[in-house]
């Protein structure tokens, strides 16, 4: 929560625009907070110092390569990531979290902590919530737009492949970092409906496709498949 504050009042972006190590009194002011809250934010940044996303350098605060995420003009900015993560919709599963882990009867329409805690699965939830879809689709955007050191560092494994499908590929940011740095690779992106409506279609090298991949993946050269599991996303990567 104290990071979800942090992105918030974009105290990176601060420190990063203040060109040098900013004092507290420095970061208070350019936050615009009155300084009877000098002692309160004082408490905050110790506790981001003591998760490594600060340092203190001769009593002044500078980034650390983790806080360095979350500036805005970073292309790799996860900053929305953080802010989906902490919203009550996924820190409510906390509270079943338990419950649900001793519930030897799971059936199957509550296999999902979500499910248990808001009565439905994650995306029929997000389906009938826009500002939360599109919250988590921005994240997912994000999240995958980093994907491009993956390209810089292991970019041989993509070389020679004339077609892909990219699985739940989002709104096409990994897709799009693909077919520019291999030009003659056409890359069709599968996702549900609610998160591809307004980009069905074909936009040069890339194709989005509406399905589920439950029932059907569309046949190419190979098949993608990122996990988003914590602490750090898994690139699944098949030749067909």
């Amino acid at each position: 929560m104290a990071l979800k504050s942090a992105v918030e009042l974009g105290i990176a972006d601060v420190i990063h625009t203040h060109g040098k190590p900013i004092t507290l009194a420095e970061l208070v002011a350019a936050l615009n907070i009155g300084t009877t809250k000098t002692a309160y934010v004082y408490r905050l940044m110790r506790v981001l110092v003591h998760s490594g996303f600060f340092r203190v350098v001769e009593e002044a605060y500078v980034l650390t390569p983790s806080s360095k995420l979350l500036v805005k003009d970073d292309p790799n900015c996860l900053s929305t990531m953080v802010k989906m993560l902490t919203q009550p919709e996924f820190l409510t599963l906390s509270h079943v979290l338990k419950d649900w882990i001793k519930d030897g009867q799971v059936s199957s329409s509550t296999t999902t902590a979500f499910e248990k805690a808001h009565g439905m699965a994650f995306w029929e939830y997000a389906n009938g919530k826009l500002e939360f879809n599109a919250l988590f689709n921005e994240a997912m955007a994000c999240d995958s737009a980093m994907m491009n050191m993956t390209v810089r560092v292991c970019g041989v494994v993509f070389q020679g492949i004339d077609s892909l499908v990219d699985v739940g590929g989002g709104t096409g940011t990994f897709g799009r970092i693909l077919t520019e740095a291999f030009p003659g690779m056409k890359c069709k992106v599968l996702e549900l409906p609610q998160v591809i409506d307004h980009l069905t279609g074909t936009s040069g090298s890339l194709e989005f496709v509406q399905g589920d991949m439950f029932q059907h993946v569309p046949s190419a050269h190979a098949v993608l498949l990122k996990v988003r599991n914590m602490p750090s996303p898994i690139i699944q990567f098949s030749r067909l």
